[in-house]
């Protein structure tokens, strides 16, 4: 992601306190700050794991699909007028729906022009005033509510669209739309069909792995942490996680559970799926094994000591009780 070229750029301020759009009738001055702004959410975006593929419908031509296959950048002010009237649109009907800068920017990498769709949803703050009076200056704090969202924070909508196959990525959330809660920004703006996210396909798949294990497997915990270490390693080994591969590394020997897991993943039209996470905030949760005893012990291990009987070794009693042996410390320190 290190060599995306921001080209250029527009903002349409989307307010529904206005009752009306404003549009911008001049494309943005590039500076070294506004470019890093854009520049760092985009990076965000496509190097996270929140983006859906989504495919517009050929049959159907919405909208805004007519408008981005016939979008150039020599004319970036009037067409990107015309895709924030469509969502302004939308918006104006829905209150619920938050007030937003949209900022209409192009970009390339790696050979590719891509037209990017940043929602940026206003935030409060609060910010310094100061009035000029006889007496002299007064300083009062004041709460700003269109705040934009900072370069370090992540995005929670937009679309990134190629501009040379018209294929989207999108990250959206969720908000009522008469009286039931939808994915406007697929299902109304693009009207295009949206897949799972990695990140929403990862958590299915934990999920099911969790509720199986918990099912079948509570009073075992070595069971459900060795389930834990495969889907580690799964990814480690293939980069991403294959379904098919983890239900018959977990559950082939017990076809009858094996079966309730691939039933699961059915149900999410996902039991020959792949999930590729490429952020590391998204597998954190792997890293390391955590344990709580009855006792009130709590026992924190690194994946990699785990996976090692050199370091650690799970020990099943004659009286059934479990011991955890904690092997080759050279030094202990307290916290």
């Amino acid at each position: 992601m290190e060599d995306i070229i921001i080209r250029r750029g527009i903002v349409h301020i989307l307010d529904g306190e206005l009752g009306y759009p404003v549009y911008s009738e001049q494309e943005l001055e590039l500076s070294p700050d506004c470019n890093d702004f854009f520049r760092a959410h985009i990076v965000k975006l496509m190097s996270g794991d929140d983006m859906k593929k989504c495919s517009f419908s050929e049959a159907e031509e919405s909208p805004v699909y007519t408008i981005v296959k016939e979008f150039r950048e020599e004319n970036m002010v009037e067409d990107s007028k015309r895709i924030a009237d469509e969502l302004y649109r939308i918006m104006n009907a829905n209150v619920s729906i938050p007030s937003a800068d949209l900022a209409v920017v192009t970009f390339q990498t790696a050979g590719q022009k891509y037209l990017s769709l940043l929602k940026m949803n206003y935030k409060e703050s609060f910010v310094h005033m100061t009035n000029a009076q006889e007496t002299g200056n007064v300083n009062n704090i004041i709460r700003y509510r269109s705040t934009l969202p900072g370069a370090g924070t992540k995005l929670s909508e937009a679309v990134i669209i190629n501009l040379q196959d018209f294929s989207v990525r999108i990250v959206e959330k969720k908000y009522e739309v008469n009286g039931e809660k939808i994915n406007y920004l697929s299902e109304l703006f693009l009207q295009c069909h949206a897949a799972m996210s990695d990140k929403t396909k990862l958590a299915v798949v934990t999920r099911a792995v969790e509720q199986v294990n918990k099912k079948h497997f509570s009073e075992e915990p070595v069971k459900q942490m060795e389930a834990k270490s495969i889907l580690k390693q799964e990814m480690e080994d293939n980069g991403g996680i294959r379904v098919e591969a983890i239900s018959e590394k977990i559950y082939g020997n017990t076809p009858e559970i094996k079966e309730e897991f691939d039933a699961k993943m059915e149900k999410y039209h996902m039991e020959k799926a792949e999930v590729k996470p490429q952020s590391e905030q998204t597998t954190k949760k792997f890293e390391k094994q955590y344990l709580k005893t009855d006792t009130g012990i709590e026992i924190n291990i690194p994946m990699e000591q785990y996976q090692d009987i050199n370091q650690v070794e799970f020990i099943t009693n004659a009286d059934g009780t479990t011991s955890v042996l904690i092997k080759n410390i050279n030094k202990i320190l307290t916290k």
